[in-house]
């Protein structure tokens, strides 16, 4: 086993699992005082602005999970380890989550903000794509009768689309866009507030420990669905086996063939 492996092992243990349960409630309980009772309204968007500490947050956690997918991707197809095609095809589950919850809590944003729910702006557009990508990715690991081939062609998805990911990020330089350009990320530095900043960045926080432990969560149901199926099979070939024998054992019956 690999220092990576080693490591994920710990990581997933009912102890660390149970702990950064415990982190992670705290953690969006912190994020969830700031972002509503200590950072203040926008001066021009007011209340609704607060709406940018779970959506940015999210954003920025989709990245992140198919940024893992990516490199499980990559490590499986060198490895072909399950280890690492467990730890893409969880994350990429938790990735359309929150891109899911990015273009709906952008809709509620937009609203307000621009008029409307919905508009084809680059950004929008490049974050759909990425979700249909990601959406497919889940699609050919059910579709295809051999696993094995799936396994491989669901890696293969998940490396390409991530080339997505720069793309949405470069957008709003690239391309006219009502989005706002980078306010965090930028060459010279933020341009937030100091405290609408730290809220934003103790948002992500806490938002980064509710993908760790859900991936935890999913990658260790994933083993048991693993397990289910592997006992299946076996309770199937003993049964098959035991099926064989009964027929066996009626053919070579001196009794029965008298019969017969």
């Amino acid at each position: 086993m690999t220092k990576p492996e080693r490591m994920m092992a710990k990581l997933m243990s009912r102890r660390s699992e149970r702990a950064l349960g415990r982190l992670t409630v705290a953690g969006l309980a912190v994020g969830a005082l700031l972002s509503l009772v200590v950072a203040p309204p926008d001066a021009v968007q007011g209340e609704v602005q607060r709406l940018m500490y779970i959506h940015v947050p999210s954003a920025w956690l989709a990245c992140q999970a198919f940024f893992v997918v990516f490199v499980g991707s990559i490590a499986y197809l060198k490895t072909k380890n399950r280890r690492w095609d467990d730890l893409a095809v969880a994350s990429a589950e938790l990735g359309v989550l929150f891109t899911v919850l990015t273009i709906v809590l952008g809709s509620l944003w937009a609203r307000p903000t621009w008029g409307t729910w919905w508009t084809w702006d680059p950004r929008l557009t490049t974050t759909s794509i990425l979700l249909m990508i990601y959406v497919s990715y889940l699609g050919v690991r059910r579709m295809a009768a051999n696993q094995d081939r799936a396994r491989k062609w669901a890696a293969v998805l998940g490396i390409v689309g991530f080339v997505d990911v720069p793309i949405i990020h470069l957008s709003v330089v690239w391309w006219r866009t009502i989005h706002q350009q980078a306010t965090v990320i930028r060459p010279d530095g933020p341009t937030m507030a100091p405290v609408m900043l730290w809220t934003l960045l103790t948002a992500f926080a806490a938002c980064m420990l509710l993908y760790s432990y859900l991936l935890v969560l999913r990658m260790r149901v994933g083993r048991l669905e693993a397990q289910i199926v592997t006992q299946g099979v076996a309770a199937r070939v003993v049964s098959g086996d035991r099926i064989a024998n009964q027929l066996g054992s009626i053919v070579t019956d001196p009794a029965t063939q008298g019969r017969a």
